[in-house]
């Protein structure tokens, strides 16, 4: 832990890390929080999945956009407006759907759509810029691989964290006080990541007519690098995505099949643990080999331990697979995002973190769809042998890669 310490003592990072865990946990409680505030306006299910959905898809898919706005012009003056139009969007959701004569059950279904979709494209990507603050903060590659563990642990735990707050907050208020609260936080985090005195790597010529030299050069050189350097960080975070996202319905369906419903809680619950765990411990080693061939060990370490999930007798055996499977998952991310940093331009960064954060949650988003379909046609067993595929064929591209790029 003396090395984390190390690393919060170092000049503005307490206070710009703070600042980003305000913010970011707004991520935490607003998927909730929308959710129920909808279901209270609308009276439908239905109409509240559709709207998280909407929500969810819109800030997924328009991440790298964001990003690269971010990339181009700086926190204060990207981020900024992004979370003011942010904070506004989920204020006026949660004033449409206070429960207050004229409105309520009435909300329309369209509104509230319209509503998530304009929130979600507006949503600032918190995490990627700090991730590109970390790297300015830590130039030494060691302190950042420590620095990227710890942050891809407090994120999560922030994700725990944000629907307990929620579950406080609507046990004395309407639903619509969690939208509110989430507005809050985001905008007041935001404001102060901007303020932050770390120097940001904006592109320079942003908003002015550079050259068409150094347009064309700035092009060029995007081409060359981004595509084949982000490649395999990218497809590794899908792939433990769509892991995550399997897992997260077959344990459902698992402790169903048990009769132990209650029991799904604690085995997702034991998967952050041991994703907080590994986390902290891969940060803290000194690894001497290269990040990539790194990477695809841990894949193989998560897609071995996801298959052999699916031999669990019980739920505790289960909650113990799901565990060990959670020691590669922090890992696995945290080393994406070190690749990704590595590969991308100084000025770049931020867009190439939002890939692999992009592809964390496209992949978990198509592993719990595709997990829906074959659960009830297949055995459990098989089910988890699946799941784990993903990361086992990331492993193995990703070897085959570095094998080629150092024959090459």
């Amino acid at each position: 832990m003396h090395s984390y310490a190390a690393v919060l003592r170092t000049p503005h990072a307490l206070n710009t890390f703070g600042a980003a865990l305000l913010g970011r946990l707004s991520y935490g409680t607003v998927s909730l929080s929308l959710a129920l505030a909808a279901k209270n306006a609308s009276g439908s299910l239905t109409v509240a999945g559709t709207a998280l959905a909407l929500f969810g898809a819109t800030s997924v898919v328009l991440s790298p956009v964001r990003a690269a706005l971010v990339d181009r012009y700086g926190p204060r003056r990207a981020l900024v407006p992004m979370a003011v139009v942010y904070a506004a969007l989920l204020t006026v959701f949660a004033l449409v759907t206070r429960d207050h004569p004229g409105a309520g059950a009435g909300t329309s279904a369209v509104t509230l759509g319209a509503l998530a979709v304009c929130a979600g494209a507006c949503t600032p990507p918190l995490g990627p810029t700090m991730r590109t603050l970390w790297s300015q903060l830590m130039p030494d590659r060691r302190m950042l691989q420590r620095a990227y563990s710890l942050d891809g642990v407090a994120e999560e735990l922030l994700l725990v964290a944000g629907p307990l707050l929620v579950g406080v907050l609507v046990a004395y208020a309407e639903p619509a006080a969690g939208v509110a609260v989430s507005a809050a936080l985001v905008l007041v985090g935001t404001v102060a990541l901007a303020l932050s005195p770390v120097p940001f790597p904006v592109r320079r010529g942003s908003g002015r007519r550079g050259s068409a030299r150094r347009g064309s050069a700035r092009r060029e050189r995007t081409t060359r690098t981004r595509p084949r350097g982000l490649g395999q960080p990218v497809l590794a975070a899908a792939g433990v995505g769509l892991c995550l996202g399997g897992l997260d319905l077959l344990a459902i369906a698992f402790t169903d099949q048990q009769h132990r419903p209650g029991a799904v809680a604690w085995i997702l619950a034991a998967l952050s643990a041991g994703s907080a765990v590994g986390g902290l411990t891969y940060g803290a080693v000194s690894w001497r080999s290269a990040a990539r061939p790194r990477l695809a060990l841990i894949c193989a370490g998560l897609g071995a331990a996801l298959a052999a999930a699916g031999l669990a007798p019980n739920v505790y055996a289960l909650g113990a697979a799901a565990a060990v499977a959670g020691l590669f998952v922090a890992p696995a991310l945290t080393t994406a995002y070190l690749i990704a940093d590595e590969t991308a331009a100084p000025d770049a960064r931020t867009q190439a973190g939002a890939w692999v954060n992009t592809a964390v949650n496209a992949g978990s988003s198509g592993g719990t769809a595709l997990v829906g379909v074959l659960a009830g046609r297949l055995p459990l067993s098989l089910c988890f042998v699946l799941v784990a595929a993903p990361a086992l064929v990331c492993a193995a591209v990703t070897l085959h890669g570095e094998n080629h790029r150092k024959r090459h």
